[in-house]
């Protein structure tokens, strides 16, 4: 019996903002904590106060709670300010997936592309409901991003 590999596609979203590319990805990353809804789509909820990006290869991406606790999202696979950044998305530590954010200028505004994939890492029923949760997930927290922006 051999292995078939799980394809499914990656979600992929995008947004245009009226800002630089400097400026749009500095409100991504230095500025999440101000428009990042933690409510609906943290570890912690509304005991959430900030999301950190440490800001070079091989840095956490984490939220941090009130009393302190730290809980990881993701790892930084690559850096590269002002264009993109990758994360390894470990929100769920048994759903590791990948996470890039391109910046891309476009006349006075930037494009924001997103691309969450890695979903052929999981089994087939897990990585269908994943993938699915996040594209609507990520709708709504670019739409956050956006308006922000």
């Amino acid at each position: 019996m051999t292995m078939q590999a799980v394809s499914v596609e990656p979600v992929r979203r995008n947004v245009t903002v009226g800002r630089s590319v400097e400026e749009a990805f500095a409100l991504f990353t230095e500025g999440i904590s101000t428009w990042w809804p933690f409510a609906s789509h943290s570890i912690g909820g509304e005991d959430t106060v900030a999301a950190v990006f440490e800001p070079h290869e091989g840095g956490r991406v984490y939220e941090r709670l009130a009393d302190g606790t730290q809980h990881d999202w993701a790892d930084i696979v690559a850096w590269d300010p002002p264009n993109r950044f990758v994360l390894a998305w470990h929100v769920n530590p048994e759903r590791r997936t990948e996470v890039e954010v391109r910046f891309v200028a476009a006349g006075t505004v930037t494009r924001v592309e997103l691309e969450h994939r890695g979903w052929d890492r999981l089994n087939e029923a897990v990585a269908a409901e994943s993938r699915e949760n996040y594209a609507v997930g990520w709708e709504f927290v670019l739409g956050k991003y956006e308006s922000a922006a």
